[in-house]
Order: structure tokens, then C-alpha cells, then sequence
């Protein structure tokens, strides 16, 4: 985006965009789209389900959280498709799963193996549940850098060289590692680079701090080896609310933002700049459908580009009964 930089104070809305045709590919609920986000980022109008829920063969607790998509085209040869879609039940017993298709639009068809990491692994853990998968790819090395939780005081780490059969690595995150909080799950990593921390990657994740939840972050020249900030970087009380989770780092207008899930329901943004030393809450990022299958809930957003096309993947319903939602952008 070329926009100049933001005053922190200020949020810009765009006028509100025409509701898109629903992809012939996924079963879709009409609606109109919503005002621009702040920042100039663009409003998302649903189009349907990345997964037919009901085929699945893999789908334990009837629960889809946690989206990741991820290009392969572009990366290695050979892949099951142009994308690759990682998600996983929470609720015990979990399970990192995955889809693959050749659109952002759809159709995605299920990985005939889910899961591809489960809760038991060797003599590496035994634990209730994996879940919370977020895939990075990892240039130097050129493998694809799997981050997950299991239990929800732990994220891990496990790489692949084709996005399919991983290679365990070990822990990055517990909550031993960080003063004051209880949990340390819904990592998710992204390539930026803070110079004056000797910094080439990020983690944006949520910690529960004082019985409330929070977004923390860390930092690292590696994505393995990682330091981490005591204190929050944002706050629930900014945006009026008591819980706060699954960040995602959107980058534009020179600067850096991270979007979440709010416990009213809503994706919220707030600027915390490259430096990560700002906490300037922009407000409600995205509204969610009062009907299906978001029912008052969004959760968990992630984003990709297919030519041209912003689309954002998220969570979408109450907790339970979640799906994986797709939207695509519209201003």
C-alpha cells in the first residue's frame, strides 16, 4: 500500500464496497460488505467454507479453528496443490490437519492422512492436544517452519521440506520463559526485522496474564531461537474488553499493525510500529455475520494473496462448533 504513514490518532474508513458474487466453488451466504477497516486496510465479504465438514474423514470433535494458508507454486515442486491450508481442532485430542487446493477461492480437498502431527509423537511429547497450527517459510533454510501448541503452555516447532511430513525440533515457547503468564499458544511467525534487536522474525501469540488474556511477542534471528517480552504488547482494556487472541501481523502505510480476536466477537487492529514500541488500538478491524456460520464470532484470521485478490481465512462460530470461514476483500 502507498498510503503515507498514519498519525497514531487517526483511523481511516473507506466507503463501503459492493458485495462480491459468491464463488462458484464454495457454498456461500449472501452479505453485504462492511465499512473499510481502519487504516485503509479493506473491508471482507464472505464467500463460504474452505471445508465440507461433514466429509470429512478427519474431524474429531466437530471444531476447525486456527487457519493458515500458505503458497507452495512459488516455493518447491511437486506440491499437492498451488496452496496448502493448515488447520486443526482444539478440543482434545487436537490435530495439526491439512487441506490443498489451486485458489484461495477454492475447492480444498483434505489431506487423505490428517492429521500430520498428532498428540502423541515418539518419544518427543504425549499430551491431550495439538492445535494452533502457523507455517512460516523459512528462506535461509528453505523449509516450510511449523509452529503449533499442545498443552496450552507450550507452542513448539517442527520443519518439513515439502509442507507435509515434518521433522520434530522441539520447544521455543513455555510459559516458564515469560514472567506472570499461565498459557503461551496461538503463536503465529512472520519475517521483520527490528535491527536494534538483532531481529530477522517475529512471534505474535496470546499469553493469559492476571486471568486476563493478552497479546505478547517475541523475537529472533532464526525463528528457533527466540527472546521474549514480559509485558504485553497489547492490552484487552484498549479496545473495552477483558480477552484478547489470535494475533496476525499485517504490514502497510510504513508500519505495523497487528489484528485479533476480541471477546465480543470482533477482529480488532492496533498499531504497535516496527519497533514493536507502540500500542495504538484502531479499533473493530472486522464484524462477523450474525448468522452462519460466523453466528456474532470471529476468530483467528490469516491472509493470502492468489493473483492479485486479498482473501482472509479465519475462524468463524462459537467455540465448539468453529469452521473455517473464507472472505475476500472488497475495498
Amino acid at each position: 500500500m502507498s498510503d503515507p504513514i498514519l498519525d497514531r490518532r487517526t483511523v481511516l474508513r473507506a466507503a463501503a464496497g459492493t458485495a462480491l458474487t459468491t464463488a462458484a466453488a464454495l457454498p456461500a451466504l449472501s452479505s453485504p460488505a462492511a465499512a473499510a477497516g481502519p487504516a485503509g486496510f479493506p473491508s471482507y465479504s464472505y464467500l463460504g467454507q474452505a471445508l465440507n465438514t461433514s466429509a470429512l474423514s478427519y474431524n474429531p470433535t466437530g471444531e476447525l479453528i486456527f487457519p493458515c494458508v500458505r503458497g507452495t507454486y512459488d516455493r518447491m515442486t511437486g506440491g499437492l496443490g498451488r496452496y496448502y491450508l493448515y488447520y486443526a481442532p482444539h478440543d482434545a485430542p487436537g490435530g495439526i490437519c491439512l487441506a490443498y487446493g489451486n485458489s484461495l477461492a477454492g475447492p480444498f480437498t483434505e489431506y487423505h492422512a490428517n492429521p500430520i502431527i498428532g498428540r502423541q509423537w515418539g518419544s518427543h511429547f504425549n499430551v491431550s492436544h495439538v492445535s494452533s497450527p502457523h507455517v512460516l517459510w523459512h528462506t535461509a533454510t528453505r523449509r516450510w517452519y511449523l509452529y503449533f501448541h499442545g498443552e496450552n503452555t507450550t507452542t513448539r516447532l517442527a520443519t518439513s521440506a515439502d509442507g507435509v511430513n515434518f521433522s520434530y525440533h522441539g520447544v521455543v515457547l513455555n510459559t516458564s520463559m515469560v514472567p506472570g503468564i499461565s498459557e503461551a499458544s496461538y503463536a503465529r511467525v512472520f519475517d521483520h526485522t527490528i535491527s536494534s534487536r538483532g531481529a530477522r522474525y517475529v512471534m505474535v501469540y496470546m499469553g493469559n496474564h492476571g486471568g486476563k488474556r493478552k497479546i505478547f511477542w517475541g523475537w529472533s534471528a532464526d525463528a528457533v531461537s527466540w527472546q521474549f517480552d514480559p509485558s504485553p504488547l497489547i492490552s484487552p482494556a484498549g479496545d473495552g474488553l477483558t480477552d484478547l487472541s489470535g494475533p496476525h501481523l499485517l504490514k502497510a502505510n510504513g508500519t505495523a499493525y497487528v489484528v485479533y480476536h476480541g471477546n465480543s466477537g470482533k477482529m480488532y487492529l492496533t498499531e504497535v510500529g516496527n519497533a514493536f514500541d507502540r500500542e495504538v488500538h484502531l479499533g473493530v478491524f472486522h464484524t462477523p455475520l450474525t448468522g452462519a456460520p460466523d453466528s456474532r464470532r470471529s476468530a483467528a484470521p490469516a491472509f493470502g494473496t492468489d493473483r492479485g485478490v486479498s482473501y482472509m481465512f479465519y475462524e468463524a462460530g462459537q467455540r465448539g462448533s468453529s469452521v473455517v470461514a473464507v472472505a475476500r476483500a472488497v475495498s
